[in-house]
């Protein structure tokens, strides 16, 4: 009797210390009859609170409502036991899930004795399996959910036992149609007589893997190329289960190859369009400063006739270096267009004799233009550019000659051509044709041929830009560009421009060649004070007032301390927080009246947008001569103004300098020398003076026509001296240096020129004759 209690009193501790599990036993009636101390510890009761309680109590409501409970007795008490997982609820309301053993307890009679309840927290085990689950799951539905492969899995004997909707597409097959089917039904009649597909599993048998490329066949007998991968599938234990299979329909393949080539290639251009539009900017202000500096010194070289040839060569290769950077610029689709709506025949039409002129006598040109040719909106003279270009492109590639033919009609781009057709929209083009029965190109050529300085021709022969430029322009157009070409037949060079539906434009007028000056103000606004200089003193050989500013900043002071403007000529691209267009909607608030002509080796985004200039913008590109600014300006101001010389020119053919006295008030004796060798050599006589106080002293003992007066002096500034001068020499006409623009502002009340360092001799000499001819003709009139 002793050993069985205590047998019955370790149980009995064993059961009452078991912290893992919840073991207790519940009265026939489902009551708690103990509890343990894992069952504290999951549902958080003490015995006191527990015992004589009914475990229904344990149950969700939707579990007690559902008659759970009940129907776990009555399933323990009729088979035994009860298993099942669950929702259980404890003391503080919180719920975990719970795996439950119930097993009915009966005495020795046979009599229910109650009920034993064993109940695990499993909770993290749950949220694992569900986490594995929903993993599973969206795997599940993620390799279901590819169309662009057939992914499945096989038996180990090759059977389809798993079917996605890459599959489905690719192959053609139902997921009812194919699975339980052998896989070699995918492979042709030759494959399945030569063993194929059974050579393959025993491959991936043994290696693991296979993969390679051939022809399969879909539902509808028809084939495809696919690229193949089978992977062996192993269990925990290394057993064979399966097989892992992806197909990929490959027949696309060399489409998509060389439309990634094609991609590649745009990118290579776009980067080194983007390289040659930063260099361009510099490039061109660099040839503006030989330009520019080649026409100013064109006029102290006159009647040397070596000098004049060797300035006419320069002048030639600046011209050349620009046709080129223009030629870079529309490559990079970063030329300012100027587009109108026109019929292209026109333009063609009207360059037969210039082409036929630039190929020669052994070349036959044909010309044909449809009657019923559309509009366009196009940039003539880029266009006519493009035209001779290819001409010529043709011709190089036609030696002992041929034909040249330029066809332009209607034509219309289908779906089906622009799906091959990279970032070409569908619809209705107006089509340039130019074919040659020259040399032709082979592929590796043609595939290079419109990159920048690509070409075939031999040193000095050509710069490789013509197509290039040609692809530019027609794509900075929101056209299309493709050249057909093989080796001795020939090439064609189609260019699609899209059709416009508006009426047709009249082409702008051509500027003369009459170089036209004026005496209007003009604020020069340039960050590159070599192009500065250049550009002042052009616009001072014109005749001009000229104010100067290095930026915006600079431009706006000078135009709100007073200054009356009438033209602001200014930079594209300026440095500062004020742009240029921002400068000059500030500069029109102030002046309402002034123009406003912007210029730039190379302008991205702030007056071009869409490969145009904005509205109402007025260009100058760089680099450019003396006579197309002269133009530009008086056509901004109005071209009523007197042909073929500036005023100072006029003045200098009324008065000439031989004899005239001038006294040079300059404090930098390098300066002083310079200005009198300059003017000694064009006939005047002239005197020095360093100090303000020594200009004084000589301008009272001797009799002066006219004074330079600089603004800086040691001891006086130089607008006051000039009051002096006026008050007690009135004969004396005044032409100030300075760097300072305001100093027009102070000297506004009196008949003073203005010379802005650094200026040149021919600007120096011209400013002294209008000023003797202004002061002569105040004093005529006084």
């Amino acid at each position: 009797m002793s050993s069985d209690f205590n047998a019955q009193r370790r149980a009995q501790l064993l059961i009452e210390r078991v912290a893992d599990y919840a073991i207790y036993m519940l009265n026939p009636d489902g009551t708690v009859a103990s509890w343990n101390a894992g069952a504290r510890r999951f549902k958080g009761y003490t015995e006191q609170e527990i015992l004589g309680q009914h475990f229904s109590r344990f149950y969700t409501d939707e579990d007690r409502a559902a008659g759970v409970p009940a129907y776990a007795l009555k399933t323990a008490l009729e088979s035994g036991r009860f298993e099942a997982e669950g929702w259980r609820v404890r003391k503080d309301g919180t719920r975990f899930w719970a795996s439950v053993v119930i097993d009915a307890i009966h005495d020795d009679s046979g009599q229910l004795f109650g009920f034993a309840k064993i109940t695990r927290d499993i909770t993290d085990k749950k949220l694992a399996r569900e986490a594995l689950r929903r993993t599973e799951e969206q795997f599940r539905l993620l390799v279901d959910s590819v169309v662009d492969y057939a992914i499945y899995m096989l038996s180990p004997e090759g059977v389809v036992t798993t079917w996605n909707a890459g599959a489905r597409k690719i192959k053609g097959y139902t997921a009812e149609e194919i699975v339980g089917s052998h896989f070699s039904r995918f492979y042709t009649d030759e494959d399945r007589r030569a063993g194929l597909p059974e050579r393959i599993l025993e491959q991936v048998r043994q290696q693991g893997r296979f993969e390679a490329e051939g022809l399969r066949v879909r539902k509808d007998g028809s084939t495809f190329r696919a690229n193949v991968v089978i992977d062996a599938i192993h269990d925990a234990d290394g057993k064979l289960v399966g097989f892992a299979k992806i197909t990929r329909d490959v027949t696309q393949r060399t489409q998509l190859e060389d439309a990634r080539e094609a991609l590649q290639h745009s990118q290579r251009l776009e980067a080194v369009g983007k390289l040659t539009g930063g260099v361009a900017h510099d490039f061109n202000n660099i040839l503006q400063v030989i330009g520019g500096s080649l026409q100013l010194l064109s006029g102290t070289v006159a009647g040397i006739p070596a000098a004049q040839r060797h300035l006419g060569m320069a002048m030639s290769a600046v011209d050349r270096g620009g046709k080129l950077a223009a030629q870079l610029l529309a490559f990079a689709r970063r030329q300012p267009l100027q587009p109108v709506v026109l019929n292209a025949g026109r333009v063609v039409r009207g360059l037969e004799d210039l082409v036929q002129r630039a190929v020669g006598e052994t070349i036959e040109v044909e010309t044909a233009v449809s009657a019923s040719l559309w509009n366009t909106l196009i940039d003539p003279h880029q266009l006519e550019n493009v035209v001779l270009n290819l001409a010529i492109n043709a011709r190089d590639a036609m030696p002992h000659g041929g034909k040249l033919t330029i066809e332009l009609s209607n034509t219309m781009l289908d779906d089906s051509y622009v799906s091959a057709a990279h970032g070409v929209p569908p619809g209705q083009y107006v089509l340039l044709a130019i074919s040659d029965t020259g040399t032709g190109m082979a592929p590796e050529v043609l595939a290079r041929a419109v990159e920048p300085f690509f070409t075939t021709k031999g040193e000095g022969q050509g710069t490789g830009l013509g197509l290039s430029m040609a692809f530019g322009f027609v794509k900075q157009s929101g056209g299309h560009f493709r050249i057909y070409s093989e080796v001795g037949d020939g090439t064609t060079i189609k260019a699609y421009f899209p059709r416009s539906l508006e009426a047709e434009q009249a082409l702008p007028e051509q500027a003369t060649g009459d170089v036209r000056g004026g005496t209007e103000t003009i604020l020069v606004v340039e960050d590159d004070l070599n192009v500065q200089a250049t550009v002042v003193g052009m616009l001072s050989e014109l005749g001009y007032q000229v104010l100067r500013a290095d930026n915006a900043e600079m431009a706006l002071a000078v135009l709100r301390a007073g200054v009356r403007c009438d033209l602001l000529f200014t930079d594209v691209v300026m440095p500062g927080k004020i742009k240029s267009p921002e400068m000059a909607r500030q500069a029109r608030a102030l002046l309402p009246n002034l123009k406003v002509l912007y210029t730039s080796g190379y302008t991205q985004n702030a007056i071009i947008h869409g490969g145009r200039l904005d509205p109402g913008v007025e260009l100058l590109s760089k680099p450019y001569r003396r006579e197309k600014l002269a133009a530009k300006v008086r056509q901004m101001l109005g071209g009523q103004e007197q042909p073929a010389a500036a005023p100072a020119a006029k003045a200098a053919r009324e008065i000439r300098p031989d004899g005239l006295r001038v006294l040079l008030i300059e404090d930098d004796a390098q300066a002083r020398e310079l200005y009198r060798d300059i003017l000694e050599a064009a006939g005047y006589r002239v005197a020095e003076a360093p100090t303000a106080a020594a200009a004084m002293e000589i301008l009272g003992r001797e009799r002066f026509d006219a004074a330079v007066v600089d603004y800086s002096l040691p001891d006086q500034d130089g607008l006051s001296l000039a009051r002096r001068i006026v008050a007690a020499h009135p004969g004396v006409a005044l032409v100030f240096a300075s760097g300072y623009g305001s100093l027009v502002a102070g000297a506004s009340d009196m008949a003073a020129r203005v010379l802005t360092k650094p200026f040149t001799d021919m600007q120096l000499k011209h400013a002294l004759l209008a000023a003797v001819d202004e002061h002569t003709r105040r004093g005529k009139r006084a």
